[in-house]
């Protein structure tokens, strides 16, 4: 079984896709008759223009399209050994204060409806090359909308854009200080939400009430950890475990409480991937390069290294999480390289080299897996142990941040761009 929020879709626009990672956090769509072939001018149903910058997904619920982005430059760190083949992003120029931007989109037409605006607060962290502040995406529980910032600034809007309440958790609990910036996404769980915070100088979990932003609960997780991830929790028989990947190990820890349930793994430098959950199973890949993956049973308690299944020391990608789809593991890298395994054993069923660099998640649905390079061509593959490329869709605009699915289109967010695809009319 896999974890839902238990999002009810309108029926009139599809299903809902309210979080990074759709509907269920594992990248699946469950609608049929999705695009297959694209181009920068074929099956494009709009394309609006982007003032700001980021690498957050597209949230979409209902009507509306959500985005949050940064306009103005802040620090960056010089290019790194890492990601050396990888674009860099466009510059937005320089401003007395960098501003935030949380944005709504009609799903339609894609005109903008509604731009929320904060000045940037406090010191900028420098940021990779690649991205900026704006990296977390929001979320929504059809309610409200949650917009997380690399300061710490956080807001709650209703779905008009309106203020409902705000969090500056880089001034309340310490300024956030973590290599290349911050990048988890917030994620939400009954009545709270949840905001992983593995800074080297401290880290923390923290739960606030959805409706008020009071907090529910902190947990000290020490120091000298870092996590670019989204906190991630599965529904076992009888309770639910909430998933931390970090660079000391993998976490369960109980999400009412915050208490410590159990652990697993080798230390890893740089986690940023997510993990997915199916028919009991985690899978997950570390991150850092050439990242190790691997499917461990969750549950129990203490040392949980006997419940790995298996485990790859090497090959997993850097950033982008795997998808499990229909019995299968697809991975796709920041060399280039997109491979196939078997989810039950780990084998490598079929690796091949695609070129560019892969940040996006690969996303999948209708018996489709679409991968979506930094360059902005998506590859469509076939759902299936054997490789079959069904497309290659150029978008010719540098993307990084992962697609969504909706109403059986795709929305695809560039540099310069909130792109939505539609599939070709007979």
């Amino acid at each position: 079984m896999r974890y839902s929020l238990l999002f009810i879709a309108a029926v009139s626009f599809g299903q809902n896709w309210p979080q990074w990672r759709g509907p269920s956090a594992d990248g699946i769509s469950t609608e049929k008759n999705l695009p297959l072939r694209w181009s920068k001018t074929e099956n494009i149903a709009w394309r609006a223009p982007l003032e700001g910058l980021g690498t957050s997904t597209p949230i979409v619920w209902g009507d509306r399209v959500f985005i949050t982005s940064q306009l103005g430059d802040g620090p960056f760190e010089g290019r790194s050994r890492d990601f050396d083949n990888a674009a860099v992003a466009r510059r937005t120029g320089e401003r007395p204060k960098p501003q935030f931007a949380v944005q709504a989109f009609d799903r339609r037409s894609g005109k903008l409806l509604w731009d929320y605006r904060l000045d940037a607060d406090g010191a900028l962290q420098p940021v990779h090359i690649k991205h900026n502040l704006a990296s977390p995406s929001c979320i929504t529980d059809g309610e409200r909308l949650y917009a997380w910032f690399g300061t710490g600034q956080l807001v709650t809007l209703d779905l008009t854009g309106k203020l409902i309440w705000k969090r500056h958790l880089g001034k309340e609990i310490a300024p956030f200080d973590v290599l290349w910036g911050h990048g988890s996404s917030p994620a939400l769980y009954k009545e709270s939400l949840f905001l992983l915070c593995d800074h080297p100088p401290g880290a923390y979990l923290v739960s606030l009430d959805k409706r008020t932003g009071k907090e529910r609960w902190r947990k000290d997780r020490g120091k000298e950890k870092r996590s670019y991830t989204t906190p991630f929790v599965v529904s076992l028989a009888g309770h639910d475990e909430l998933i931390l990947n970090s660079s000391q190990r993998v976490d369960a820890v109980d999400p009412t409480t915050g208490e410590l349930l159990w652990w697993a793994g080798e230390p890893n430098r740089v986690p940023v991937p997510t993990p997915v959950f199916h028919d009991g199973v985690l899978y997950l890949n570390r991150g850092y390069s050439s990242s190790p993956y691997l499917a461990l049973k969750p549950g129990g308690r203490g040392d949980a290294t006997s419940r790995i299944q298996w485990e790859v020391k090497t090959g997993g990608p850097y950033v982008s999480s795997l998808l499990y789809y229909q019995g299968l593991l697809y991975m796709a890298n920041e060399t280039g390289i997109v491979s196939t395994s078997d989810a039950a054993t780990g084998k490598t069923l079929w690796k091949d080299r695609f070129g560019s660099v892969f940040s996006a998640s690969p996303v999948a649905g209708d018996g489709k897996v679409y991968l979506v390079n930094e360059e902005g061509v998506t590859f469509v593959l076939a759902a299936g142990k054997e490789k079959k490329v069904l497309a290659e869709n150029a978008l010719e605009e540098r993307i990084l941040a992962s697609p969504a699915i909706s109403g059986g289109m795709l929305f695809f967010r560039s540099d310069q761009s909130l792109i939505c695809v539609r599939a070709a009319r007979p």
